[in-house]
């Protein structure tokens, strides 16, 4: 009761008929870049698993430094 080679040609028949050759080809490469792009990302994604990379910084921000020297140097001054 399954769809069976029959089937399966006469509805990429009929998709041929509605889109065209021509629409096809730009669908089929955009459905595959569209898929290469999610594996890429699932691998991307499990790379930054195994290796975890450091989002914070022992450092002080560069702003945040000079704010808290020139409330310093104010201080001084007062």
């Amino acid at each position: 009761m399954g769809i069976g080679v029959k089937e399966l040609v006469i509805i990429l028949l009929i998709v041929l008929l509605v889109f065209g050759a021509k629409k096809l080809k730009t669908i089929g490469a955009d459905l595959g870049s569209a898929v290469r792009g999610f594996k890429k990302g699932l691998n991307d994604e499990e790379e930054s698993e195994k290796d975890p990379k450091q989002l914070r910084s022992d450092q002080p921000d560069a702003e945040f430094a000079e704010r808290k020297a020139e409330t310093k140097e104010k201080d001084r001054q007062a």
